[in-house]
């Protein structure tokens, strides 16, 4: 599944709020410097579409490395698009 995200950094609450079948808006506590609000927004979409997957992964962001996300032994969220953008599309495998 591949969906559009705007986030919002710095906002003082955590929460991912759906505006149509493939977009939604991130509300996120953590500032937009040293990728913290991606990793934050990863943590909070696994929470969100993840909720069956007993796995526990470990987060990377980089804006020079790939992979944007990597986890022990499985890549289930990826950041495809706007890593430094306000404006995200994100992949999800199930």
């Amino acid at each position: 599944m591949i969906i559009r995200i705007k986030v919002y950094p710095n906002s003082g609450r955590e929460e991912i709020i759906k505006i149509s079948d493939n977009s939604y808006k991130a509300y996120l506590k953590k500032p937009a410097e040293d990728n913290k609000a991606n990793i934050e927004l990863l943590k909070l979409l696994k929470k969100q579409f993840m909720k069956n997957s007993e796995q526990k992964s470990d987060l990377f962001c980089s804006a020079s490395s790939k992979p944007r996300y990597k986890t022990n032994g499985f890549d289930d969220i990826k950041i495809i698009k706007g890593l430094k953008s306000r404006n995200k599309i994100i992949k999800i495998e199930n």
